[in-house]
């Protein structure tokens, strides 16, 4: 498979976008030297298409600017947190191309830094214990348009509060009897900014530190202060976080940290049709809605890669949709598009008949078999020619037969004829049908000498259809996804999103017949089923599975745009 993204532009072609100008004027001014960007993920969830277009640009810039890319987890939640999220998010970080710089990082690896630092704001009089519960702390934090009120434990003094965050240290303070908040204003505007909370008592291990600490850093404690240790100098973080911004750079302003990195926030991507949410991509998991996180009917990298997507097609998508300030919902055809354009120009084909039909060809010796070669690929001498083998027995999708049919229909019908694609012209004569009425085989004769050319008594045929030998072929599975989600905005003005589920997202066809070729086929790498669409070996099968099963990727085009337009 190519690995170039399809439609790329050369960087002198495509307008500059806002984050790509602020770096070049900061290197122009020399406020900066060496470009350090971050993907900074959660490891509390396998990463999604949003995450792809963070890495996409994350990685990008620091590329195009001779810069480099940490791959830092940002793991300050470990009962949310585990190894399993750690290897996934690594697996889809390479598997989309993309090399960070040096070795990964952790969050928790600065856990005794951020402590000590922790200690700096309290002896300064700008942290202190408060023993509030959760629910009386949110009481006391006011409102969008009332101030908060201070905590009864807000003017403890300097030697109490590291008594008590000894304490919590220690452990012999109870998970929730209190926490560490910040010493900031209750009356900020900005409601991030009133005292937040910096350390909480959590008597969980921890995925990555074990049974070190019972007290971990909030979120947005940690954030901004790991990246002033890496040297960050553009931290570069969705919409969401623009109003934490001030609360980060009070931190870095209060602590003597080595580094001051500016924070910048694009517009995340929304797509329709689609869920993002974490919280919501784990209860479709945990309820049994999909077959796991890499489920190929997931918004996830790795559901993804499963499914046949290529890293090629989401590098090019993210491209494609590029990088603003302004919230807006992309069509998920795009996303389609660039996959189905990418599998057009480099997947290999194949030929497999997904509803068996059998034609016995009449006029065709029964212990005869033939060689008939077929491109890999109609534009790509690279792909190598595959052999198939041709007898007296076929299959054909039962689709592409009828006893009588009007004009339009352009294959197989008694008394008319129909190209083997790839092979000879046949007619058929007759079918045989079951007690119940049911097509179970059609009797055909081949038009002698048709490889390659039409019928010497100038009947050409209606249309080309597609077949597999009964002599050589493979028997496997197939499994038909769809888009997992039939309602444009799921869950929209509050309703619950499980409603919006496609009750057809997904067809198991067993009995398939598949030509020889497809017996070497590589997990994951998509082929084009010749006239059926773009489908891959799932990465789960082995040979002591049993038959293999394939997964469809896209079909050859886009079917929702006529149901949207009906």
């Amino acid at each position: 498979m190519s690995d170039t993204p399809v439609a790329e532009k050369s960087a002198a072609e495509k307008p500059a976008h806002f984050l790509q100008n602020i770096i070049k004027a900061d290197l122009s001014a020399g406020q900066t030297g060496a470009i350090v960007t971050r993907f900074p993920p959660e490891p509390n969830g396998y990463l999604h298409i949003g995450h792809a277009k963070s890495i996409c640009l994350n990685f990008g810039l620091a590329k195009e600017f001779g810069g480099q890319c940490n791959l830092r987890f940002d793991d300050t939640n470990p009962e949310k947190e585990s190894e399993e999220y750690v290897q996934a998010i690594k697996r889809d970080v390479t598997w989309l191309g993309f090399e960070w710089a040096g070795d990964i990082r952790f969050t928790s690896d600065y856990f005794d830094q951020l402590y000590a630092w922790a200690l700096e704001l309290i002896k300064a009089g700008k942290a202190y214990v408060c023993d509030l519960s959760p629910d009386q702390a949110r009481e006391h934090r006011g409102t969008l348009k009332e101030p908060g009120k201070n905590s009864p434990f807000r003017d403890r003094s300097v030697e109490e509060n590291l008594a008590l965050f000894e304490k919590m240290r220690s452990g012999e303070l109870a998970e929730g009897s209190c926490s560490l908040r910040a010493k900031i204003d209750m009356a900020a505007p900005n409601i991030n900014l009133r005292d937040p909370i910096i350390y909480r008592i959590k008597h969980v291990a921890h995925h990555h530190t074990g049974d070190k600490w019972c007290i971990y850093p909030s979120y947005d404690f940690a954030h901004g202060q790991s990246d002033a240790i890496e040297g960050v100098t553009h931290s570069i973080c969705t919409l969401e976080f623009e109003d934490h911004r001030p609360l980060y750079e009070w931190f870095v302003e209060n602590l003597s940290v080595p580094a001051t990195p500016k924070q910048y926030e694009f517009a995340r991507l929304n797509l329709n049709y689609t869920v993002t949410s974490k919280r919501k991509l784990l209860q479709l998991v945990t309820e049994g809605h999909v077959d796991g996180w890499d489920d190929p009917r997931m918004p996830t990298i790795s559901g993804m890669r499963r499914r046949g997507y290529t890293p090629a097609s989401l590098r090019n998508f993210c491209e494609r949709i590029g990088v603003t300030r302004s919230d807006s919902v992309v069509d998920v055809g795009m996303l389609e598009f660039c996959v189905r354009d990418d599998l057009d120009k480099n997947a290999p084909r194949a030929m497999c008949v997904l509803r068996p039909l059998k034609v016995t060809l009449t006029n065709y010796d029964a212990g005869k078999v033939e060689t008939v070669t077929a491109p890999g690929h109609p534009n790509r001498a690279d792909l190598a020619e595959r052999e198939l083998s041709f007898s007296n027995t076929i299959f054909i999708d039962v689709e592409d037969f009828r006893e009588e049919a009007n004009k339009k229909y352009k294959r197989l019908v008694i008394g008319k004829r129909v190209r083997l694609r790839n092979a000879y012209v046949i007619e058929a004569d007759e079918c045989v049908k079951d007690e119940a009425g049911n097509i179970v085989e059609v009797k055909a004769r081949v038009i002698e000498d048709t490889i390659g050319k039409d019928p010497a008594d100038g009947v050409k045929p209606k249309g080309v259809i597609h077949w597999v030998s009964d002599h050589n072929h493979i028997d496997c599975d197939v499994r038909l996804y769809d888009r997992l989600f039939q309602d444009e905005n799921p869950g929209a003005g509050g309703s619950d999103f499980l409603q919006g589920i496609n009750p057809a997202n997904l067809e198991v066809l067993t009995g398939c017949k598949a030509e020889p070729s497809l017996a070497s086929a590589v997990a994951e790498t998509p082929y084009q089923f010749e006239r059926e669409g773009y489908f891959c070996l799932d990465a789960t099968y082995t040979e002591a599975s049993g038959k293999p099963v394939f997964n469809r990727t896209i079909g050859l085009r886009d079917s929702w745009a006529k149901i949207s337009n009906q």
